[in-house]
């Protein structure tokens, strides 16, 4: 399952290795703890019921995840009104969202490509087989035959292998990226919802 493939097993398996690094470095990465921080929102919104906004503002912009990124968007637009805060949330929460899907992406590339090689490895050996029948004038001894197609099929093994590891990491991972985006949005709305104005308090001030 190794040898027989030759170098092109080789490189497949250094994609293996690769994809496996990039599925344990995005299980650390892309989680809740990571992306809405459930502590960091109960932090913030303690220094706002304090009314305490420029300890909430600095809080915010300390903290790397998702949840305190947006929130600090949305209270650096606080003097423009809730609208603008809405309008910087949305940004930010685009901006965090479009970086985690482009980080995942080279799941998606490794397995688009790794089939490819494999497919490579397959035709590799078949001409190395043909080649054998050519050179022989007939059919080869049944050890070189098995040779030659063991390249075929070793390689098309270890393709698919390294794609369904990487298709199946990508597809979990984007599933978890719009989920925990989705959770975090719910999460700085109900932060900063205490700065949304109220209809009836609205009306009587224009009147």
């Amino acid at each position: 399952f190794v040898v027989k493939g030759g170098w092109i097993t080789f490189f497949l398996l250094g994609l293996s290795v690769v994809t496996m690094a990039l599925i344990t470095e995005h299980l650390f990465s892309i989680r809740r703890a990571t992306i809405v921080a459930p502590e960091v929102g109960e932090r913030i919104r303690e220094l706002i019921d304090k009314k305490d906004y420029v300890a909430a503002v600095k809080h915010s912009a300390e903290d790397p995840s998702m949840l305190g990124y947006v929130v600090n968007a949305g209270l650096l637009e606080a003097s423009n009104g809730f609208a603008a805060m809405e309008g910087a949330m949305e940004e930010s929460l685009d901006e965090r969202s479009a970086r985690l899907l482009r980080k995942i992406e080279w799941l998606s590339i490794l397995g688009a490509v790794a089939p490819m090689i494999g497919l490579f490895g397959t035709v590799f050996g078949m001409i190395k087989l043909f080649v054998s029948i050519r050179e022989a004038g007939a059919i080869p001894e049944p050890g070189r035959i098995a040779d030659d197609i063991s390249i075929a099929l070793v390689t098309t093994f270890w393709g698919l292998l390294v794609a369904i590891m990487s298709l199946s990491g990508w597809g979990w991972f984007r599933i978890r990226v719009d989920a925990l985006t989705a959770e975090c949005t719910l999460a700085a709305d109900r932060l900063l919802r205490v700065f949304k104005p109220v209809a009836g308090a609205a009306s009587s001030d224009s009147a």
